[in-house]
């Protein structure tokens, strides 16, 4: 897919799933948020870049952290998640976090700005993932760090099958190489490739908990990457669609709630020093 088309369905599908996001993949996704947190070592006082940042589930979480003098900017390509996460930090009493639409292969900041950056399972729907890894090099301080979440293998994300239910209804190629950076060490040779120092990478391994089908159906279909897609189903479309991922979590339910396996794969690394 031409790369302006692929931002231009990111950024109307995110607007689409913004308002279903939160509910569906808040929890799920602690586990690789706090790791990236652990691996950036913040400190207070820290200025701080979250890319990608959809409502601002780490960003919120960073401002708090760095507060009061510290200071931390949000950026994703969707306007409706930049307006959510604004009205957020608003109502969470967070004067020292803002949001901003901008792209992560182009970001409008300066050189050796932030003390970190983060970019929580955002890179695997850019167009050129080597081009977002060095802008997140360019925009942090000599000795600062810069920390990526993916998923991982295919074959240890029991939803994976969402991509191919959604495809065989509408073509979307939403996210062809969604994958690739969480197989092998792909990640971590991305960041050694643009410069990063002291790169270290780490698998875990996740549950996500869903407590009902109708919980577990609304965060795949309604507020992830698939959402612009299924807009466009009309309803004989989406019960089909729902009844075959319902079926491939089917290993996974225990009752009326879902566990489903997940994996992450979180890679750090350390802008050098100038001489």
């Amino acid at each position: 897919m031409e790369a302006r088309l692929q931002l231009r369905v990111q950024r109307y599908g995110w607007d689409r799933a913004a308002e279903h996001y939160e509910r569906g993949w808040r929890e799920p996704l602690f586990p690789a948020q706090d790791l990236l947190f652990k691996m950036g070592h913040l400190e207070p006082g820290f200025r701080v870049l979250d890319i990608a940042c959809g409502t601002g589930l780490v960003a919120l979480r960073a401002a708090r952290f760095v507060a009061p003098h510290g200071r931390v900017i949000g950026v994703d390509i969707s306007d409706q998640m930049v307006e959510r996460a604004n009205e957020l930090a608003a109502s969470s009493g967070l004067p020292n976090v803002s949001f901003y639409r901008m792209e992560a292969e182009q970001l409008d900041c300066v050189d050796d700005y932030f003390d970190v950056a983060y970019d929580s399972l955002g890179l695997m729907y850019v167009p050129d993932p080597g081009r977002a890894v060095e802008e997140m090099h360019r925009v942090i301080r000599p000795g600062g760090r810069a920390v990526t979440a993916v998923w991982g293998a295919r074959n240890h994300c029991g939803w994976a099958e969402i991509f191919p239910i959604v495809d065989s209804r509408v073509k979307t190629e939403v996210c062809p190489l969604f994958f690739q950076l969480g197989t092998g060490n792909s990640l971590a040779e991305l960041y050694r490739a643009v410069g990063f120092r002291e790169v270290m990478s780490r698998r875990i391994q996740t549950t996500l908990h869903y407590r009902s089908a109708s919980e577990a159906l609304n965060a795949v279909f309604a507020g992830g990457p698939v959402a612009l897609a299924y807009a466009r189903f009309d309803e004989q479309t989406r019960e089909a669609a729902h009844a075959e991922y319902l079926q491939s979590i089917e290993p996974y339910r225990k009752g009326t709630e879902y566990h489903i396996p997940g994996e992450f794969v979180v890679v750090g690394g350390r802008k050098g020093r100038k001489r």
